[in-house]
């Protein structure tokens, strides 16, 4: 499923192209894309693959295609401080993007049925809070992951908000996928080979909108064979955050309010998102050159000499010209927030705490 929109050299030229063909439509799941890079969530040998907008599967693990992911965030609606339940997670790639708009006081739970890959997200996972250059952009709500079959959740979970299913739905568990929400919250899911968007306006009432036309691998049926018995799975408990916690979400919002008051005063009304530098392009034209001779007007056409075969010292001379042109190279990212953590006058082990222990 996929092949959509074009492929793009580099992440930031595929969210480009999910924007222009309409796929992604609002600012927080653009900023979400452009946050985590899709080619972190691929093995080493597939990522010349990852800015397609193709689906991607090896062995149990799997990534959607592109635009299939655009509609699910925008389907989902998302808002800081939700709650989210992942069905089928799988890399942790959606979690981590929805992560970053639900901000430090959502829920963001994944059901995976195969192990290995709950290891597999949660090695990513853990690059991402170390290394990526977004992480400090945001507040990350962090996903948690628990491995089983999402059809076997205990009677006991919770209700969640928004909820999304990666995998097709038969139709005798869309009642059991619709018991997940609260009242106001958003289900969305393949149903019956269509990707469809479920919002639960009461109780007992529903409104459905069919997005597009999908094709998913149905959900795995539960097997008792061994035992007989269902496994029910446990989600993860809705945890109150310790007083050091808060702390450091406060200290980080604060500083970061202040860099943003700081850059806004440097340029009357600070920019949303820096300018992003394009090779330089220098295209030439013909062109028709008219002589005067006294009164009369002789016209004459002159051609471009990199027409002419005979004019190989001025092609070479326009080839350098193209040559010489600089090319606008981007400078180095500065981590702004976390040069002013550094510099405060506290311990060094709470200055690293502030910062999660990041490697940059």
């Amino acid at each position: 499923m996929g092949g959509a929109v074009s492929a793009g050299e580099d992440n930031d030229e595929l969210i480009d192209n999910l924007k222009e063909a309409q796929y992604i439509r609002t600012e927080l799941v653009e900023q979400a894309f452009r946050a985590v890079d899709r080619a972190d969530y691929y093995l080493e040998e597939f990522k010349d693959n990852a800015y397609k907008d193709l689906a991607w599967k090896h062995g149990n693990i799997h990534l959607s295609a592109p635009c299939i992911y655009s509609e699910v965030m925008e389907a989902l609606d998302l808002q800081p401080g939700l709650s989210f339940l992942n069905l089928g997670s799988g890399t942790g790639y959606l979690s981590s993007m929805v992560g970053l708009i639900l901000g430090p006081f959502g829920i963001n739970h994944g059901v995976e049925l195969h192990s290995d890959v709950i290891e597999y997200a949660k090695q990513k996972l853990d690059i991402f809070i170390k290394t990526s250059d977004s992480f400090d952009k945001f507040e990350f709500c962090e996903p948690s992951f628990v491995t089983g079959n999402c059809l076997e959740l205990s009677p006991e979970c919770t209700q969640y908000d928004r909820v999304y299913c990666g995998a097709g739905v038969q139709k005798e568990h869309e009642d059991y996928m619709k018991s997940l929400l609260k009242v106001g919250g958003v289900l969305v899911m393949p149903l019956e080979e269509k990707l469809t968007k479920i919002t639960r306006t009461g109780p007992s009432a529903w409104e459905t909108k069919k997005i597009l036309a999908v094709s998913f691998a149905p959900l795995i049926q539960p097997n008792h064979a061994d035992s007989g018995k269902s496994k029910l799975v446990h989600l993860p408990p809705v945890m109150v955050r310790s007083l050091q916690d808060l702390a450091r979400i406060a200290i980080r919002s604060t500083i970061k309010k202040l860099i943003h008051q700081e850059a806004a005063g440097r340029s009357g009304n600070g920019l949303r998102n820096p300018p992003r530098f394009k090779r330089r392009r220098v295209r030439r034209r013909r062109m028709e050159t008219i002589v005067f001779l006294d009164k009369e007007v002789f016209a004459s056409r002159i051609s471009n000499p990199s027409d002419d075969n005979n004019c190989e010292e001025f092609e070479e001379e326009s080839r350098e010209e193209v040559e010489r042109v600089p090319e606008l190279k981007p400078e180095p990212p500065v981590n702004i927030l976390r040069e002013r953590v550094l510099s405060l006058p506290l311990p060094d082990p709470l200055k690293y705490y502030l910062l999660y222990y990041r490697e940059k």
